[in-house]
């Protein structure tokens, strides 16, 4: 016999691996619910489920000798259970079978759907019910997983579960429930969803841009080293015990490093905490699964944007150095130019260039591209620098016609790159040398998405030199 504790219900104990009782059932009556003899259908359990409560939790359906032989969560249990003793759901081929077995019915409360959730998969793992048979058999269901071999350990959602190197929660009934619960869990925990290889060593990571996750405080972006990996691990670790039904563990422990903090005098860390007390505490008002829309975020993964790039552009090898460049003015006013460099698909900002447009008078985009790619390479035509500073992938904001300004001064210098491109904005279209078309990548290309990292960095180097200019310009600023 062994016990089996819940968040959110109580102590539930195993008879013959099959048979479950509530604790609070003395061995008097426990007969009498194991193997009832009357009635001989299942009016019992319909009558008992006009006193469940209208709240989230489990239901457990019993056949006539006491065994579960069915487990699913609601958001509310009377409306949920009693949606069984309907005579639609007797004609349903999907569920005719189970409720003419059905002769019992038992709950369990939780505090949230997102307790529920978890709950039910819990108990299905643990009981094996005949009619939840094909999922626990079937690995194509979703499972949460939690790469715990990686330095900051993501969490996601698979199908496809590996057989080391995760911990794996589940499976579950419902995959659009699952999700709804993780971006719940994501604003308590701020972990990471996406697949980037973070390594807290390389220093370059404190210079990548996070996604729109950090922004709205929804991830504690480890992929701008924003937290130590021992802190983040601590956060995973968190997450594992509210997963693994030990909320009430986990929320007494939050509260005792609080007061820790408190004490000493680490008020940042002790106020961290204190919200997410309350969010723990408060998960019934914030835990509905189907009212937690995440927005679309679609990372950045350096390795897999380069492999992408030397696929989508056919080069022999995959890139290494990426430069971007872009001009900023205003009405042909105070117009600068920037160059930034990329390394391994992160930010190098030692590479970093600002420059002041000199030979442009007015609004003229191509002649600034221009100047600005011939200032760029005039050292290296020069021989003044090693040719190792020529990018792999040399990046123009703009269309075609920002392309040819760039191959134009390129081809003056005697300098030429080993690819050079041009991004257009709104569509995204990418132009390359000698193509008679654009190139149309997906938007979840990671290719597409590593260019648009590199132009929009550009983007905002420029655009902050330019603002600086106009400030001193306005006020006389030297």
């Amino acid at each position: 016999m062994r016990c089996h504790t819940y968040s959110g219900g109580r102590t539930l104990k195993r008879y013959n691996k099959s048979t479950v009782f509530p604790r609070s059932y003395d061995r008097s009556v426990m007969s009498e619910i194991s193997f009832p003899t009357e009635p001989q259908d299942n009016s019992r359990a319909a009558e008992k489920v006009r006193d469940f409560p209208r709240s989230p939790g489990v239901y457990l359906m019993k056949d006539a000798v006491g065994r579960v032989i069915y487990i699913g969560k609601a958001k509310n249990l009377r409306a949920r259970a009693g949606s069984y003793f309907l005579k639609a759901a007797a004609e349903d081929s999907r569920t005719f079978l189970l409720i003419r077995e059905i002769r019992d019915i038992d709950y369990l409360p939780a505090e949230s759907e997102v307790d529920a959730l978890l709950m039910e998969a819990r108990l299905i793992k643990d009981i094996l019910p005949k009619y939840n048979r094909d999922l626990r058999d079937d690995k194509t269901f979703p499972y949460l997983e939690i790469h715990t071999h990686e330095e900051f350990p993501r969490v996601g959602i698979t199908r496809t579960p590996r057989d080391h190197g995760t911990k794996l929660y589940g499976p579950f009934t419902n995959s659009r429930g699952l999700r709804g619960a993780l971006q719940v869990l994501q604003k308590i925990f701020k972990f990471r969803t996406c697949s980037l290889d973070i390594a807290e060593e390389d220093p370059r990571w404190r210079w990548f841009r996070p996604c729109l996750l950090a922004a709205i405080r929804q991830c504690s972006a480890p992929c701008n080293l924003r937290i130590t990996k021992e802190d983040y691990r601590k956060s995973i670790h968190r997450l594992q015990q509210f997963l693994d039904g030990k909320k009430k563990t986990l929320l007494n422990e939050m509260r005792q490093e609080m007061e820790m903090a408190s004490k000493q005098l680490q008020f940042e860390e002790a106020a961290r905490l204190r919200d997410e007390i309350h969010l723990l505490e408060t998960l019934d008002q914030r835990g509905k699964l189907d009212k937690h829309v995440q927005p679309e975020v679609f990372p950045v993964d350096p390795k897999k944007g380069l492999a992408g790039l030397q696929k989508v552009l056919h080069l022999e090898r995959t890139p290494r150095t990426v430069e971007g460049i872009d001009i900023a003015h205003t009405g042909g006013t105070e117009t600068v130019a920037s160059v930034v460099r990329f390394i391994d698909g992160l930010p190098f900002k030692p590479g970093y260039r600002r420059l002041r447009i000199r030979s442009v008078e007015g609004i003229d985009d191509f002649a600034c591209i221009h100047e600005a790619v011939s200032r760029r390479f005039q050292k290296l035509a020069e021989g003044l620098t090693e040719a190792d500073t020529v990018p792999d992938i040399l990046l123009i904001d703009g269309g075609k016609g920002q392309l040819h300004a760039a191959l134009s001064a390129l081809d003056s210098l005697g300098v030429r790159p080993v690819t050079v491109l041009s991004l257009a904005k709104r569509e995204e279209l990418v132009y390359v040398v000698g193509g008679d078309e654009p190139l149309r990548l997906s938007r979840h290309s990671y290719a597409l998405r590593l260019l648009q990292y590199v132009r929009d960095e550009a983007h905002r180097f420029a655009q902050h030199y330019h603002h600086l200019l106009r400030k001193r310009s306005t006020l006389g600023e030297e």
